[in-house]
């Protein structure tokens, strides 16, 4: 199985001398193409860090980051933006919608910014895949908070991106809404070979996952293939206890 994602030896440093804080301390970590990845952690442990430097969205302090056979290290903000808009879908806890826009546009923005054509065979098969065929013309206010996030998740899929990753995308959803949401995500590893990296604090979301990091005070401290949420649980206690 081909990587997707691999951080070698990533630290990330915020602020100077006695100030400075390490989010990250040398993580190494590779996120194998069609897998379902879970990041948990205390507060305050990087996972959050660990997500923005893995997509791009931050830069290291030191170590080196790939997606695919790219390496971000050393890249300018002009080449991130272009590869995380080409490359990357971002599903975040709030769902980001464009109030006045309906969920055709909502979900076809990144194609339009970037000066694409839209795929409508592309566009139809993923507003069905997410259970959203007779929702197009609705706005987000004409829709719960399950939907907008089924729209978020449309959104992050239209690019054809080679991972999503899903900072804490249920967090604001009730349990039963984020059910079908975590079962979307899995559907999208199963069905369509994605690569999902999610940041959550949540040990039933983390449950969904094929395998779940966990880190404290910066580092991956264990890993769990074949989470349920129960062993999820009982490790994040013995991590508090850590911390």
């Amino acid at each position: 199985m081909t990587e997707a994602v691999r951080l070698d030896a990533v630290s990330k440093v915020y602020g100077k001398g006695q100030g400075a804080v390490a989010a990250l301390r040398e993580v190494s970590a590779v996120i194998p193409r069609g897998s379902f990845i879970a990041v948990m952690g205390p507060s305050g442990s990087g996972k959050s860090t660990f997500l923005h430097c893995a997509a791009g969205l931050d830069v290291p302090s030191s170590g080196s980051v790939r997606l695919g056979g790219t390496e971000l290290t050393g890249m300018g903000e002009t080449e991130l933006t272009e590869l995380r808009r080409q490359r990357v879908g971002f599903v975040f806890q709030a769902f980001n919608l464009v109030a006045a826009l309906d969920v055709v546009e909502n979900v076809t923005l990144p194609l339009r910014l970037s000066g694409a054509r839209v795929p409508r065979g592309r566009l139809e098969d993923i507003l069905r895949r997410v259970g959203l065929e007779g929702r197009a013309g609705h706005r987000p206010a004409q829709l719960s908070g399950g939907q907008q996030q089924r729209v978020a998740i449309a959104r992050a899929l239209i690019t054809g991106p080679e991972v999503v990753f899903g900072d804490e995308p249920t967090g604001a959803l009730d349990t039963m809404t984020a059910r079908d949401v975590l079962r979307l995500l899995r559907e999208v590893v199963d069905g369509l070979g994605q690569t999902v990296v999610m940041v959550t604090h949540d040990p039933l979301a983390a449950s969904y996952a094929d395998t779940v990091l966990f880190l404290a005070d910066g580092r991956i401290v264990d890993s769990m293939s074949g989470p349920t949420a129960e062993k999820v649980a009982e490790r994040m206690t013995r991590l508090g206890a850590w911390t």
